[in-house]
């Protein structure tokens, strides 16, 4: 039904960000809304999938169509709805979960929240020899307004890791001292697959 958006990147949260088009705000959920920033109050183009439930219509937006791509070929699997999905691809490392889901790697699927190992074993029957796409990687960039750590933790209790684990690996974030968003989720979910 959508194919992509154009307009004015007017906000950024942390699950979505929000597009001006001729004075009408849309709302559209993405994997790391953060990776945008630099292009806040500027026009921008989002390719969009719509995803009807019976209590919703969510717009999910995407930097490119292979990403697009990749979020609807998860959104399929059973036991992945568009959450996981964007969970997953908030990793931005669509190499990885092209090898894991070609090798076979359950155990590295299972690190993704909301993924466990049924999931996982349905990833790779569903997926394999179906991934073959290239996904390009956004540019990190620098947060604004919020402390980046609290960001960091909107970020990651959104894409459904319990409060728990995003307490565990605070610390050892904090040391690191991220001058980007996109710099310190990058560790966090190294620090989470561990």
């Amino acid at each position: 039904m959508y194919d992509y958006l154009r307009g004015q990147l007017s906000q950024i949260h942390p699950n979505y960000l929000v597009v001006e088009v001729q004075g009408i705000g849309y709302q559209i959920w993405t994997a790391n809304p953060f990776r945008w920033q630099d292009q806040i109050k500027t026009e921008v183009t989002i390719y969009l999938e719509l995803v009807v439930r019976e209590d919703s219509f969510k717009l999910y937006g995407f930097i490119n169509d292979q990403e697009k791509d990749l979020f609807n070929r998860l959104n399929k699997v059973s036991g992945i709805g568009p959450k996981s999905a964007l969970a997953i691809l908030a990793h931005e490392d669509p190499q990885g979960l092209i090898q894991a889901v070609e090798s076979g790697d359950a155990k590295y699927l299972m690190k993704f929240p909301g993924v466990g190992k049924k999931t996982a074993q349905q990833m790779i029957l569903d997926l394999q020899g179906k991934l073959a796409i290239d996904v390009e990687e956004a540019q990190p960039v620098q947060p604004a307004n919020q402390p980046i750590l609290e960001e960091i933790k909107q970020a990651l209790l959104g894409l459904g890791y319990s409060q728990r684990e995003v307490d565990r690996i605070l610390p050892t974030i904090q040391e690191a001292k991220p001058v980007k968003t996109q710099e310190g989720l990058s560790l966090a979910f190294k620090l989470l697959r561990k």
